[in-house]
């Protein structure tokens, strides 16, 4: 796959992961549980960093940005700070293979930024109650 072509499957599923980082969002209350509320605030910040980066990247390479869809899929049953931090870590989860992708498809200075962008999606992980892996962002397999 050619950089521009993983840059923009990355770049789709960055505004996937900002959509839902916004309803996650609005499902936790800053006063009933601050850490959490602080933690998918700045997952955030830092996802639409990431977001922003992606499109002049893209944009440097000729390609014009994948839009953002309209809307995403989230799930039903988010009533709970728990269920919150379970997608929370999911999505977390599903960015950093996003990001391998991103690193076994580019070279350079875009590959060492995805490999920041994976380890930082892997420690982001922990914060939401993930257990350290060998090789974030690798496939499991059953």
């Amino acid at each position: 796959m050619s950089p521009l072509s993983a840059l923009q499957t990355t770049l789709a599923a960055e505004h996937a992961a900002l959509y839902v980082l916004g309803v996650l969002g609005g499902q936790t209350s800053q006063s009933a549980s601050p850490t959490l509320f602080a933690t998918i605030t700045a997952t955030y910040a830092d996802h639409r960093g990431r977001r922003d980066h992606l499109v002049r990247a893209v944009t440097a390479l000729g390609g014009t940005p994948v839009v953002a869809e309209v809307a995403y899929d989230v799930p039903a049953d988010l009533a709970t700070p728990q269920a919150v931090t379970r997608r929370a870590w999911q999505l977390e989860r599903d960015c950093a293979a996003t990001y391998a992708f991103l690193v076994a498809s580019s070279t350079e200075d875009l590959r060492s930024w995805a490999l920041r962008s994976l380890q930082a999606s892997a420690v982001r992980q922990l914060a939401f109650g993930g257990a350290p892996e060998q090789f974030p962002g690798r496939s499991v397999t059953g």
